[in-house]
């Protein structure tokens, strides 16, 4: 019998969506076709621009929902298409789990009470199920905030069941915009542990894209070439954020502009090149001081996002990890770019059978809650 799931994924690095038809009939999750849609530049920097207050946001947040609708809408045809080509037909797609874009991410700490705890991705979710025809399942993370949880990661029990093994404990690192470890017990001794880590890609995209016109550094080159400020990245390893226990998540509320502005003021004379290599190191040396504080009996760590294409980001995680195997997670059946969008196909069907989809040992969440709202075809 086909299980047919559609998983759409915009991240924090708001470079574009990415799409997966995800068959989850078999003993592991197979993806069918993949698509992909990057996002202007224009709308990229209206999105980044969502990201803190300013002159009539409500309507332009609304507006945006909607294009953000409409190039999942794209990806949603390229990958029927696609399906279509191999004999899949709409009729056999049951609903499509569609994450939206997050421009706002506050949820429950010490210093923010759960009564003003919230979480905000924009999206128009009935504008999509009236494209596409499909049953969209979309909201996934207020029902764990609702319930005192982080609202992320919502991906390490979706993890667990595909790059967990039975006999070792693994680590997962998603490097999108910002990065979230999954910690996967050996064969569920343990409860399964995820946070968000750091800034990911989001601080060296946007100075990339400040000092060159780049939107990214294509292999970490750029910051291969420059000199690491040993005193900027001290500064950078002080941000009280990183030193809090999980259950937490973090995002461009925090690793914004406007933070490493702040950070950078002691420094203004240095070369930016000498900037983006400190970057590439704080946002690797972040990472790897998590693992060593939480994993360190993991025997392999499998990176995902798309900071698995940056090698001299992967080299430096390797350097610093040397009694682990660092690997893409393409050499673990899944493609980098695929491994999100393919999580929301599965919390998307999890919704539709009333399953659970949140780990409380992963958010802090109250308990067990079966996310999203679905908005029929």
């Amino acid at each position: 019998m086909s299980d047919f799931y559609i998983g759409l994924m915009s991240g924090t690095s708001l470079d574009g969506a990415d799409g997966v038809l995800v068959d989850f009939s078999g003993a592991a999750p197979r993806v069918v076709a993949s698509a992909t849609e990057p996002f202007q530049a224009g709308f990229r920097q209206e999105l980044l621009a969502l990201n803190s207050p300013g002159a009539n946001e409500l309507h332009r947040a609304a507006l945006a929902g909607n294009q953000v609708a409409a190039v999942y809408a794209r990806v949603v045809q390229s990958l029927l298409d696609a399906a279509a080509s191999k004999g899949i037909g709409k009729a056999q797609v049951r609903a499509v789990g569609a994450h939206g874009q997050t421009v706002r991410h506050q949820p429950g700490s010490a210093a923010n009470p759960v009564e003003q705890a919230y979480t905000l991705q924009l999206n128009n979710p009935a504008r999509l199920a009236e494209l596409t025809g499909l049953d969209v399942v979309a909201d996934f993370r207020s029902r764990d905030v609702a319930a005192g949880g982080q609202g992320a990661p919502l991906v390490p029990a979706f993890h667990q069941g595909v790059f967990g093994r039975p006999d070792a404990p693994m680590v997962v690192l998603n490097l999108g915009g910002i990065a979230n470890l999954s910690i996967l017990p050996a064969g569920g001794q343990r409860p399964v542990l995820g946070f968000d880590c750091g800034p990911g890609n989001a601080l060296m995209d946007a100075w990339c894209q400040q000092h060159t016109g780049q939107a990214f550094d294509a292999g970490g080159a750029w910051a291969a070439g420059g000199q690491l400020l040993p005193a900027l990245l001290a500064r950078l390893m002080a941000e009280p954020y990183l030193q809090l226990p999980p259950p937490k998540s973090t995002g461009r509320d925090l690793f914004s502009l406007g933070w490493l502005k702040h950070q950078l003021a002691p420094f203004a004379t240095e070369r930016p090149q000498n900037i983006q290599c400190t970057l590439a190191e704080f946002t690797a040396a972040a990472c790897i001081a998590d693992i060593e504080r939480h994993a360190r009996d993991c025997a392999a760590l499998i990176v995902c996002g798309g900071g698995a294409f940056n090698s001299h980001l992967m080299q430096r995680l390797q350097v610093g990890l040397p009694w682990l195997e660092v690997s893409s997670s393409d050499r673990h059946g899944l493609p980098p770019l695929q491994v999100e969008a393919a999580a929301f196909a599965w919390l998307a069907r999890q919704t539709v059978l009333r399953r659970p989809g949140n780990l409380p040992s992963v958010t802090g969440a109250a308990g067990l809650r079966v996310l999203g709202a679905i908005y029929p075809a």
